[in-house]
């Protein structure tokens, strides 16, 4: 009875965890659309705040990861704007616009990174 009882434990758990992860994916969603709107208006430090708390929120979010990205690249992080751009791709390979905005980032920053080489 006593294992019984454990088994009926651990269901009730993993039922109690279920809404746990909606409500991150919610959470994860409410900052990106409030780094959204604050980039929007140009802060872009707090754009940046807004989606690394998405990501550490849902780690397998690529719109985050693509948004933080484009940030990173607007206030010359490069590295860490390709970091989150490959992350991005990572998570979702078949997304166009996020493939769209990886290479137009390339593209940029090899030509950038050519001129100051010569």
């Amino acid at each position: 009875m006593k294992r019984f009882a454990g088994v009926v434990a651990a269901g009730v758990a993993l039922l109690a965890a279920a809404p746990s992860l909606a409500d991150a994916k919610g959470d994860a969603k409410s900052q990106v659309e409030f780094g959204i709107n604050v980039a929007q208006r140009g802060l872009w430090r707090e754009a940046i705040y807004r989606w690394e708390k998405a990501v550490e929120i849902d780690p397998k979010y690529a719109a985050a990861y693509n948004d933080l990205a484009i940030a990173y690249e607007h206030e010359g992080q490069l590295d860490k704007a390709r970091k989150a751009y490959e992350k991005a791709i990572e998570l979702s390979p078949n997304n166009e616009p996020i493939r769209q905005n990886y290479e137009l980032f390339k593209e940029i920053n090899d030509r950038t990174t050519a001129v100051k080489d010569k």
